[in-house]
């Protein structure tokens, strides 16, 4: 059964300006815990995508979803804008993804 603990969309970074990773998930602490141990997905494996730089939080994992394959279409500028607005220094935010 699938848990709809922390719904997100979400922007991982191996580094400032470096390679994107776009997911969206439905227990957010679980799958940063997933991605920092390598497990998370081959790509963020490979590139390193550790650090949290972007997340939006939805209570409707289809919106999430939605949300997530317009922001893979975007243009790199664009997920960078996106970053920089709430993150200008690419702070790792995993910190502040906190289960109530």
């Amino acid at each position: 059964m699938a848990r709809y603990d922390f719904i997100a969309v979400y922007l991982l970074a191996n580094r400032r300006n470096g390679a994107l990773y776009c997911g969206v998930t439905s227990d957010l602490p679980k799958r940063l815990e997933l991605h920092k141990l390598g497990k998370g997905s081959t790509f963020t494996a490979e590139y390193g995508c550790k650090a949290l730089v972007w997340f939006e939080r939805y209570f409707d994992m289809h919106l999430a979803i939605r949300h997530e394959k317009r922001i893979k279409r975007w243009k790199r500028r664009w997920k960078i804008d996106l970053i920089e607005e709430s993150n200008p220094d690419w702070k790792d935010l995993s910190m502040d993804v906190v289960v109530h």
